[in-house]
């Protein structure tokens, strides 16, 4: 009992004297724990090689129980007695319940005749004390245990998840979250947890035991409809798959913290290299601003306009208050990181950081020293160069403003009076235009007073003698001139917009007709048009006869059409002949639509065209299904016979390969019968190539007569020639080891029969685990301690040597042959790897990789050397090596 004490003990158990009156009375209770207990027991006992199918029966002669108890304790237990009486079976069972209690457990109404007679409720109980010593009482979790352990752990572990909370082992399990959650912390690529629903309870669960049985090596020790079917699912059940997931997890604890210690180091480095280039790249870029800066304070040479003076006073003012301010802050953030990077290396023991050459802290000082040097007076030169330029040029930019309002005012205006819009202009368009004009003539009087102001500052600016009078009499001459052709435009412009409004009064009723009855018409020609040229995609004769059923009713309608097309171009006539007599330019347009009687003829030859193409189009169509049909039928035909016969083929195939029937010899001579007949069955998948070739050719997509396409019956087709070819290969080279090696035909069948045995999915070839039970199954000692593991990671490197996770058959039988013939020091870094090395003087590439994130792994590869020892194997590193490249020789 180790850490635990007696009464400790005792007190635990006791509220489970009641196991079997109450919680058994319950039939889907006792069915949820038939199935856990079960699977719980199957999961330790084959690692021995064995299994048992019913609890209650296959516990009765104590055989398996010794062997149950044996595996999980690693201790050896008394002697079975091998008998088959009753007497014997009780003795058996009686050395297993002796060997229970002597590991402090007390054993309350549980005997070995109920075990022995096959008592279910006894039996359960049993198995239940089991697994409360041996899988839950040694949890510990920050000072609890066993089931407040194992509880406490599942709520550390499960809370951050949504909709989780476990508060027992019964009803908080039922929504199947809790399950998922777990997987999910450790091993979050195996489940998507944001894709689940928590009113999708049988879906969560089905999930998680799957992935625990597929990804952790959990067995399914629970059903989801049993779960969800039950109010209050067992607590024991519960209790016993959640312990599985907490010894499979924290297994890997102690990899996941070596890891953490180097990820630890690294980042220390790397983040330390990483202020070195942060500091370079900011002393340079402060030095290279202080260069561009120093020449622009340093130049005085003064502008001719107010404009010009105030817009460097402005970049100056910029300059002290946008760009300045950050360059200080960052010369200080220079010197606080240059400190920081020394403290840092200085603590981690590493060489002091010296910046290349003109980048020093002194370096940067003085530049600095310099910029502030060029600033003085610069700011006061500026000021006094404003003041001297703002008197001369008071009265010159008055009049500039008032000019340039003026002229951004008359811009245009004398292009839009000559402009001649009114002559195409609609009757609507004249009347907004003469509005317009009114509006204009308003806003031209109240602009006379800003023209004669003009004219008075320039007579001042004249008097005054300003430097730059000629300009200035210049721009206000032009402005006064400017001024009286505006006039003259303006009078010029009402007369000819009220002469052409009353020539255009007389024809808009004309238009209008014509629009209102053009545009429905118009868009029946476009819609005819659209529908003829429509391209059609049908697949059987019905649907083409109903397109050619709709086009006859169509062509029906087409005598009425004209007759109202004539109707139309017969009031544009009509609107021409008004237009000459006149003589009004209208430039051809109708403000109503802009539908042209050339535009109605064009579409209306065009649909006359499309019909003829229709008819023939839809006559090529009906014909063409016809002929598709008839190639669907002859191919459909042809592959619901040859598909069926791959597939029997196939599974016969697979029958032979792994049935021991008659020598190896009589296995290979009856694989030639199956490989000649299957090559003489070629001619037939040559003669539905060439009718799948005609169905392609037609563009033909699907065939509702079979479920087989072409690529179907090709795939199957190459499978089944390789497969009959790897097996007839595999049986030859079975034949060659036997002879090679000596091996008797009956040793061949023992060894194929402990294959298949173990080979659960029938694929022919063993997983690790597999493997493993069938060598333990063969008499081979291959236990779980560091000892018994080596052994078998060399057996695998001899039957696996390409690391592809499989051993074969023929891998399988060559094998059997043979046999019958590192924290922040150096030394806790070091330590650390060592734990990832395991028994090795050395670590790999894939081991690297595999542990460590991606970057830190190249990291570490860097400045690793090759391990060049007697057992060195392709990509070893010694690791030794790191600790010299990073802390140097004294701190080995």
């Amino acid at each position: 009992m180790d850490h635990y004490d007696s009464q400790q003990t005792n007190d635990y158990m006791q509220p489970e004297e009641d196991w079997d009156r109450d919680l058994l009375l319950d039939p889907a209770w006792e069915k949820q724990q038939r199935k856990t207990f079960t699977a719980w027991c199957n999961s330790h006992l084959r690692k021995a090689g064995t299994q048992i199918e019913n609890i209650e029966e296959d516990f009765r002669d104590g055989l398996k129980l010794m062997l149950l108890l044996e595996v999980i304790s690693g201790e050896r237990l008394a002697k079975p007695e091998r008998g088959k009486m009753r007497v014997h079976k009780i003795s058996n069972v009686n050395k297993a319940l002796d060997f229970i209690a002597s590991k402090g457990v007390k054993l309350v109404s549980i005997g070995a005749e109920e075990i022995v007679d096959g008592n279910v409720k006894m039996t359960l109980g049993m198995i239940w004390t089991i697994i409360l010593r041996f899988a839950i009482q040694d949890i510990s979790v920050e000072e609890t245990s066993a089931k407040e352990g194992l509880l406490l752990w599942c709520q550390r572990k499960t809370a951050p998840y949504k909709n989780v909370n476990i508060q027992n082992f019964h009803i908080s399990w039922k929504d199947g979250l809790g399950f998922c959650a777990l997987i999910h912390r450790h091993r979050p690529e195996l489940i998507d947890y944001g894709k689940l629903r928590k009113d999708d309870p049988l879906t969560n669960l089905n999930t998680a035991f799957d992935v625990a049985e597929k990804y952790l090596d959990i067995p399914k020790m629970l059903d989801a409809e049993d779960i969800v079917g039950t109010a209050r699912p067992d607590e024991k059940a519960i209790m016993t798959y959640v312990s599985s997931f907490y010894h499979a997890f924290s297994g890997a604890q102690k990899a996941e913290t070596a890891a953490n210690r180097i990820c630890k180091v690294l980042a220390v480095n790397q983040e330390n290299e990483r202020l070195m280039e942060d500091y370079e790249k900011l002393a340079s870029d402060l030095l290279e601003w202080i260069r561009r800066t120093i020449p622009w304070l340093e130049n005085r040479l003064p502008e001719n306009t107010m404009h010009a003076m105030q817009q460097k006073l402005e970049d100056f003012r910029d300059y002290r208050r946008l760009h300045k301010p950050p360059k200080v802050q960052e010369k200080c953030q220079l010197e606080i990181n240059f400190n920081t990077l020394q403290t840092k290396l200085r603590l981690s023991n590493r060489p002091a950081f010296t910046p290349s050459e003109g980048r020093m802290v002194s370096d940067i000082n003085n530049a600095w020293g310099c910029l502030e040097q060029a600033e003085k007076g610069y700011e006061e030169w500026l000021l006094n160069e404003i003041r001297r330029l703002e008197r001369l040029d008071h009265l010159a930019e008055k009049f500039r403003q008032k000019a340039s309002i003026h002229e951004a005012w008359t811009d245009g205006k004398e292009a839009m009076l000559r402009h001649k819009d009114y002559e195409t202009a609609t009757l609507s368009e004249i009347k907004a235009l003469l509005k317009k004009h009114e509006a204009f003539e308003s806003d031209l009087a109240a602009h006379q007073d800003r023209v004669e102001q003009i004219a008075a500052i320039a007579q001042e600016l004249n008097e005054l003698d300003y430097y730059d009078s000629p300009s200035v009499n210049a721009r206000c001459q032009r402005i006064c001139d400017q001024w009286d052709n505006l006039g003259a435009l303006t009078q010029k412009r009402r007369e000819a917009l009220e002469r052409t409004e009353k020539l255009l009064e007389t024809i808009d009723q004309l238009y209008l007709e014509y629009a209102k009855r053009a545009a429905p018409f118009n868009n029946w020609m476009e819609g005819a048009m659209e529908d003829l040229q429509d391209t059609f995609i049908v697949h059987t004769i019905e649907e083409i006869q109903g397109l050619t059923t709709a086009h006859e009713q169509f062509k029906a309608t087409l005598p009425d059409a004209d007759k109202e097309r004539l109707a139309i171009l017969g009031i544009h006539n009509e609107v021409s002949k008004i237009v000459q007599t006149y003589h009004v330019n209208m430039a051809g347009t109708n403000p109503y639509t802009t539908i042209t009687p050339q535009e109605i003829n064009g579409k209306w030859d065009h649909v006359r065209q499309l019909v003829p193409r229709r008819d023939q189009a839809l006559m090529e169509e009906h014909a063409r299904q016809q002929h598709n049909e008839r190639l669907r039928k002859q191919f459909a035909a042809q592959a619901n016979v040859i598909g069926p016969w791959i597939q029997t083929k196939m599974e016969e195939i697979g029958r032979i390969s792994i049935e021991m029937h008659g020598t190896l010899e009589d296995q290979l001579s009856h694989l030639r019968q199956y490989e000649k007949s299957i090559v003489n069955y070629k001619p037939k998948i040559d003669q539905l190539e060439g009718d799948h070739q005609l169905i392609q050719e037609a563009l033909i997509f699907d065939n509702k007569h079979t479920n087989y396409t072409m690529e179907h019956i090709r795939v199957g087709w190459e499978q089944l020639l390789t497969t009959i070819a790897r097996t007839i290969n595999e049986v030859e080279n079975q034949i060659l080891t036997r002879d090679a090696k000596g091996i008797s035909q009956e040793q061949m069948n023992e060894f194929r029969a402990s294959f298949n045995h173990f080979d659960r999915d029938h694929s022919g070839t063993l997983g690790p685990e597999e493997f493993k039970a069938c060598l333990i199954s063969l008499g081979y000692d291959i236990g779980n301690d560091p000892q018994g593991e080596a052994e078998f990671a060399r057996i695998m490197s001899i039957v696996d040597p390409n690391r592809l996770g499989v051993v074969t058959f023929q891998a399988f039988i060559d094998f059997m042959s043979r046999e019958t013939a590192d924290t922040d020091t150096a030394d806790q870094v070091m330590a650390s790897f060592k734990i990832l090395a395991g028994d090795k003087n050395y670590i790999t590439v894939d081991e690297l990789r595999r542990e460590l994130p991606p970057d830190q792994a190249e990291y570490c590869i860097a400045r690793m050397a090759p391990y060049t020892g007697p057992d060195a194997v392709p990509g070893a590193l010694d690791y030794m090596s790191f600790s010299t490249a990073l802390y140097g020789e004294s701190d080995l």
